[in-house]
């Protein structure tokens, strides 16, 4: 294949995988409003596990199309492994889609404007995915999922990283599983691209195939001094990446 028509045919991906995407959660959100009816618990259930084959599923189909290379089956051991506060590093917009993709009962953590947008906010709702507005709520908010078998999904960087290895934490891991003492942990995402990385143009060409992989990093147990913790937890993400 020419580079004229390779960068042609990525493009297209490109912009193929955006709208299938969006009609992805614009059919779950349809299904999520019919489905808020159901009692509370199997609300949860089903919409954990909408989210997990519906990402599941279009991660797959972009696979197949050439985007990217996948190995996230480390995830897998999570399962089954009980309420965990699960952090990862933030290198793009995929990674919530990624790691969902492989457990049952995730919970993710999400900011205020997205619980309202229509795609996202009835899936997430029925999910019972916790909105973060305000630290002590989302403590709340968490603690209730964790005791409920729930896994939640928080990254430590708070946004996508910019440029270096990591960028500086929040407190609000270290503050959850100090208050739950729910154990932290932690997941290394691996990329070779900057695609859907902050600060990059999402037209820009990404270079296909993309990787992806995971692999489950140190488990932390709850701490009894959050800052400390944080900053453990920064110095060792930043030790893992650079590695």
């Amino acid at each position: 294949m020419s580079g004229a028509l390779r960068a042609a045919w990525e493009h297209a991906i490109v912009g193929f995988g955006f709208i299938l995407l969006g009609l992805t959660c614009f059919a779950w959100a349809l299904c999520s409003l019919a489905l808020a009816v159901l009692p509370q618990e199997r609300a949860r259930r089903v919409g954990r596990l909408g989210a997990m084959w519906g990402f599941r599923g279009y991660l797959a189909t972009m696979e197949t199309l050439g985007a990217w290379r996948l190995d996230l089956t480390a995830l897998d051991a999570l399962k089954d492994a009980g309420p965990l506060i699960i952090a990862p590093n933030h290198p793009c917009l995929l990674d919530a889609p990624l790691v969902v993709s492989r457990l049952p009962n995730a919970v993710c953590v999400m900011k205020g404007p997205l619980v309202g947008n229509f795609f996202l906010g009835p899936a997430a709702r029925l999910a019972g995915y916790v909105m973060n507005d305000s630290l002590m709520r989302l403590i709340t908010r968490a603690g209730d999922e964790l005791r409920g078998g729930g896994q939640l999904l928080l990254f430590p960087e708070g946004t996508r990283t910019a440029g270096g290895a990591v960028g500086p934490f929040t407190v609000a891991v270290a503050a959850l599983s100090l208050r739950t003492r729910v154990p932290v942990q932690t997941v290394i995402i691996e990329t070779d691209s900057t695609f859907l990385g902050k600060g990059s143009s999402y037209l820009a060409r990404p270079g296909m195939p993309i990787t992806y992989r995971a692999r489950l990093g140190r488990r932390f147990e709850p701490p009894e001094d959050a800052r400390a913790f944080t900053y453990e937890l920064e110095s060792y993400f930043s030790s893992e990446l650079r590695a």
